[in-house]
């Protein structure tokens, strides 16, 4: 009985051990996918252009649309990480994914490859997102499609951004 016991528990280590290098390998491989896209860009500044329609087709929409979501949840599909394939940013932030809020308590930090969204008042939602790259109290690195170096959110190419915390309204985890 004992043995079995001991059993038990060394598989049950095993497996939380296998989930979390597997989380770990998952969360590296994400970041060399959005990371190889740093410098993409529009074909003509309409939203096209042969990479931007690849994201924008992971999504089920043509060339023209908006493409910050399609462009994360293309960097997504590409590491076999389970996403709403949706190019409508409020759609990546279902509340069993969250682990981020603005002016919420019990929030977890953001992680490497973690999803943020930035809140547009004119909006009334959600409207631009990406990847958190690094997170800190004060700042986050991004990676982030369709924007610009002023940081819009329709802009002209993949970039790499600095942005202050205080800007992300939300953050979700699809990497498990």
């Amino acid at each position: 009985m004992a043995k079995n016991y001991y059993l038990i528990i060394g598989l049950l280590f095993i497996n939380v051990f296998a989930c979390v290098a597997q989380s770990s390998d998952t969360r590296a491989s994400v970041q060399r996918t959005y990371a190889s896209q740093i410098g993409i860009r529009e074909l003509t500044g309409n939203n096209d252009g042969k990479q931007v329609e690849a994201y924008l087709k992971y999504v089920g929409l043509p060339k023209g649309n908006p493409w910050c979501a399609a462009f994360v949840c293309w960097v997504l599909g590409q590491n076999n990480v389970s996403n709403p394939q949706n190019g409508y940013c409020p759609a990546l932030f279902i509340s069993k994914n969250q682990v981020w809020k603005r002016n919420a308590q019990n929030n977890r930090t953001p992680l490497t490859g973690d999803v943020f969204g930035i809140y547009f008042k004119e909006k009334g939602r959600i409207a631009h997102v990406g990847f958190v790259d690094k997170w800190t109290s004060t700042t986050v690195n991004t990676v982030e499609g369709n924007t610009n170096d002023a940081g819009s959110r329709e802009g002209d190419g993949v970039y790499r951004k600095i942005r202050l915390t205080r800007q992300i309204y939300a953050v979700t985890q699809f990497i498990k």
